[in-house]
């Protein structure tokens, strides 16, 4: 039997899903790429005004119909929501930065004042205000080549990408700065892929596990990986009483990824004291790049970021 792999039909997404077809073959499974149209394919409206699983739902849909056996999404796209229909893969993560593509090979702060900067993602537009409160940031959606096509015509002066999507398809040396996460903050979960098997295909969910790369660390379970639990771990502070939770029950009501719920987020293991940091929607808490947008958990925050948070969680709260 042939595997099917449903992918969107763009350069990247099928560039993703056939690393994943080679590496069936090359373990004795025929497959095949199979194209689902997403509303966020068609669609060029703001990804948060479409709905929710904007570029993943359709691909769900063709795993519980029988129309493809194994869906390849990019893990920031999924919903929040755990869903026990599918069992999930999550490959070895690539490199999660943001990075500029930018005309005459400029990076963010030589850009000329009042420079014309695309990108649609809120995540990103709050961040390059903070740090560049004078560029003008345009609405910007499309595939990779259409976006970086915009600098070639002298539209705009830059772009803001996400580096492994220029890495898997060969254009990582078009970036002319990648961004420290410091500087701008990733979307969680961003240079991961998800795939996903529906539960009871255990041949499907063996070979899945088996095409991965040698050494790569993965996630088996079904619906979402054990990161909700890690996160609601470091929502607590030292003290061990929540001081987020309107900001879970909102991410919970969002049940969305990146598009409907714009935070960035970056954690790190090293030692008792993990390294934190968060960014929020335009206006609200601190920007990123900011001393107080990254802590550590186990040191006592300040007055300041205490009040801040405090904003935060009641304008989470009427949303």
């Amino acid at each position: 039997m042939t595997l099917r792999i449903g992918t969107r039909g763009s350069k990247l997404a099928t560039t993703q899903a056939g690393h994943m077809r080679d590496r069936l073959k090359h373990f004795g499974r025929d497959a095949e790429l199979t194209i689902v149209t997403t509303p966020g394919d068609v669609n060029m409206s703001p990804v948060e005004r479409i709905g929710v699983g904007v570029f993943t739902q359709a691909l769900r849909d063709a795993l519980v119909a029988d129309e493809i056996d194994v869906a390849v999404h990019s893990f920031k796209d999924l919903p929040t929501a755990p869903d026990p229909r599918f069992h999930l893969v999550v490959p070895t993560r690539a490199d999660a930065r943001d990075a500029l593509i930018a005309r005459d090979g400029l990076t963010l702060e030589e850009l000329p004042k009042g420079a014309k900067v695309g990108t649609s993602a809120p995540r990103r537009i709050s961040q390059l205000k903070a740090l560049r409160p004078d560029l003008e940031i345009l609405p910007l959606r499309g595939n990779i080549d259409t976006r970086m096509g915009k600098v070639t015509s002298g539209e705009l002066d830059a772009v803001v990408l996400a580096f492994a999507g220029l890495s898997r398809v060969g254009m990582q040396d078009r970036a002319t700065q990648v961004f420290d996460p410091d500087m701008l903050m990733p979307a969680p979960a961003q240079g991961a892929l998800a795939i996903e098997c529906r539960v009871e295909d255990e041949d499907i969910i063996t070979g899945a596990h088996r095409a991965q790369p040698p050494g790569g660390r993965l996630h088996r379970t079904r619906g979402r990986p054990r990161h909700s639990g890690w996160l609601r771990r470091r929502h607590h502070d030292p003290d061990r009483r929540c001081l987020r939770p309107r900001r879970l029950r909102a991410a919970g009501l969002l049940r969305a990824g990146c598009g409907r719920a714009p935070r960035g987020a970056r954690g790190a293991g090293r030692g008792p004291a993990h390294r934190t940091g968060c960014s929020h929607p335009a206006g609200l808490g601190t920007p990123v790049g900011h001393p107080a947008s990254h802590r550590k958990v186990g040191s006592q925050s300040d007055f300041g970021w205490r009040i801040i948070r405090w904003f935060v969680q009641e304008w989470l709260y009427l949303i």
